[in-house]
């Protein structure tokens, strides 16, 4: 637990900076109050997953039959005004990967991100998105990594989160990076990717990571700190 708060802190309470945050999965409606504290806490927030359908949806642009939530575009627009008051810069795809079927090895080609076709679904990011994350990472001191950027499960779709976890876990063997991910989802592409363990640190406290991302008391914690004084 020490470790895990240690890491923590690192991550978000006294950060290398600048500071890069990654956040992926499904949907922006489980994930509200994670993006409005991070947009006040770091300098880039890069947003994969099928939760970036939503966002490039509110901006206007046509999202074929991707995943995406119509009912929070107004919600997504505001996050993108205040990330912007803040001075957070939030790096939507500029491309991605779109197929008809959802299922592994699906045909599938790269398209820009404001010309998916109707029918098709967006499945992963494109190279050119990986390769602005890339441009932030290296530039970055630290990463909170917290969703995988695409359909992990099914391959080809996993290349947008494997590459950039290389890039993250070479960076941090080069002392360049101090890297922390965590979440469910978000430990299970680590692994996938094959750098769990060459990453800074990473958490499989599930739920208790995210709340604590999203700037929530641990009750645990509150009671070990009460205890302490």
């Amino acid at each position: 637990m020490e470790a895990e708060l240690k890491a923590l802190d690192a991550a978000l309470g006294r950060p290398a900076r600048p500071v890069v945050a990654i956040v992926g999965g499904a949907k922006v409606s489980t994930k509200l109050d994670l993006l409005g504290n991070l947009m006040k806490k770091v300098e880039v927030l890069a947003i994969g997953g099928a939760m970036a359908n939503t966002f490039l949806a509110a901006e206007g642009k046509p999202v074929g039959a991707s995943l995406q939530e119509p009912a929070m575009h107004e919600t997504a627009r505001g996050i993108l005004s205040a990330a912007a008051e803040a001075g957070c810069e939030v790096l939507l795809p500029v491309d991605l990967v779109v197929a008809e079927r959802f299922e592994a090895h699906a045909p599938h080609r790269t398209v820009d991100a404001e010309s998916v076709p109707e029918g098709m679904m967006a499945l992963d990011l494109g190279p050119r998105t990986v390769a602005a994350i890339g441009a932030r990472l290296r530039a970055a001191s630290t990463l909170v990594w917290n969703g995988p950027l695409g359909a992990f499960e099914l391959p080809p779709f996993d290349r947008a989160t494997v590459e950039v976890a290389e890039l993250a876990a070479s960076l941090t063997a080069s002392g360049a990076l101090k890297s922390i991910g965590g979440g469910g989802d978000t430990v299970a592409a680590l692994r996938h990717a094959g750098v769990a363990d060459r990453l800074t640190y990473l958490s499989t406290a599930g739920g208790a990571f995210l709340e604590w991302l999203e700037g929530k008391a641990l009750p645990g914690v509150e009671a070990l700190a009460a205890a302490a004084a």
